[in-house]
């Protein structure tokens, strides 16, 4: 999925919503920004794995929190299953 597809998909932001999301089975791609702190990612990205939902990295959180259409950087996001 092209990080463009956060602009117009239903998605959540911020590593504890993206957590929470993932944890409840909703979250249906996580992507992470590289530049992030790994003591906060790496947690998140080990959930990923034990709950098998896809990962997805991104250069900079400055790219990710743009490509979510929010005015700061962003260390997660993740786009959210249908209801």
């Amino acid at each position: 999925m092209p990080l463009e597809a956060l602009k117009n998909a239903k998605k959540v932001i911020g590593v504890k919503q993206v957590t929470k999301a993932v944890s409840k089975g909703i979250a249906d791609r996580v992507f992470v920004a590289v530049d992030a702190d790994r003591r906060v990612i790496q947690p998140l990205v080990e959930l990923c794995g034990r709950k098998a939902v896809a990962v997805q990295e991104v250069a900079t959180m400055t790219e990710l929190g743009q490509a979510c259409l929010i005015e700061v950087g962003a260390a997660a996001a993740a786009t959210v299953k249908p209801e």
